[in-house]
């Protein structure tokens, strides 16, 4: 079974698949063997971690291609992969979908949102018109090579035009031929009953640290019918939180002593990231 395939078979099973954000190698490592069954390359993940800024549309195309091809080397999970607004006109959706794939994505994530685009959840979002979307859906359904990769269809009108545009939006997205929708920012539950009851196709939902969304549990999503749940930048915060006090610490001691309880060692480190099959593997050809 492909990666694809497999994400399907995931999502079809009962409950709501619960997805970490991953920008790296390691990142996606450490999500695999905490047994998550799948990943979600994060836009903002990536621009966080890479470029040290804000997401606010800053990745281009080709980068996205790397990290997808670099976490794809390292891990076989099923991978959900953020694209933006497709890096352009739906010429380049069409681009981006052919590479993504090739790359190793499982899913691809296309928004309305216009270009520059920004976080989801911080205010001064543009959408382009819906006409201009479908015509974008319909060229990455043309351009897919894999019957089995998933299109994702995300709207961010909500925040821009009201809710009942997002609603109009995320149902003409799926009658256009999008996998699954999603539907960013909504401000309470009632707005996600709505959608659930109003969309026929999966559902997916972003669960974001100090984000707008009304809901914080995997369990709850499953509860409104959702189908997929979305930890972007989860590691991403966690890392950031902790890195100040800690090096902090470092400077103000001159060493690491006090914090090796905190951390991993290089022997434990080699071990993580399987330094012995490595060695293994370059023996049988020395």
């Amino acid at each position: 079974m492909t990666h694809a395939a497999e994400l399907r078979r995931l999502v079809a099973a009962p409950g709501c698949l619960q997805v970490p954000g991953v920008y790296d190698g390691l990142s996606a490592l450490l999500v695999e063997r905490a047994g998550f069954p799948a990943a979600f390359l994060s836009g903002a993940s990536l621009s966080f971690t890479r470029f040290g800024r804000p997401d606010l549309g800053l990745v281009c195309m080709d980068e996205v291609v790397q990290a997808i091809g670099v976490i794809r080397e390292r891990t076989p999970l099923p991978l959900i992969v953020d694209a933006d607004t497709g890096f352009g006109n739906a010429l380049n959706v069409q681009r981006t979908m052919r590479e993504f794939e090739k790359a190793g994505a499982s899913a691809i994530q296309l928004e309305d949102q216009l270009a520059p685009k920004r976080c989801g959840h911080m205010a001064g979002k543009q959408v382009v018109s819906a006409a201009e979307m479908l015509g974008k859906l319909r060229a990455a359904l043309d351009a897919r090579r894999d019957a089995d990769t998933i299109l994702i269809a995300r709207t961010d009108a909500l925040g821009v035009e009201g809710f009942q545009s997002a609603l109009d939006r995320a149902c003409a997205y799926a009658e256009a031929g999008a996998d699954w929708v999603f539907v960013e920012g909504p401000e309470s539950v009632e707005q996600m009953r709505a959608v659930a009851a109003a969309v026929r196709v999966p559902l997916v939902h972003n669960l974001v640290e100090g984000g707008k969304t009304p809901v914080t549990r995997i369990d709850q999503l499953a509860a409104l019918g959702y189908r997929v749940g979305l930890h972007p930048a989860f590691l991403v915060n966690l890392f950031a939180h902790a890195a100040p006090a800690m090096l902090a610490q470092l400077k103000a001691d001159g060493t690491s002593d006090a914090l090796r309880d905190r951390l991993l060692d290089l022997g434990r480190v080699n071990a993580l990231l399987g330094a012995d099959e490595l060695l293994a593997d370059a023996a049988k050809y020395a």
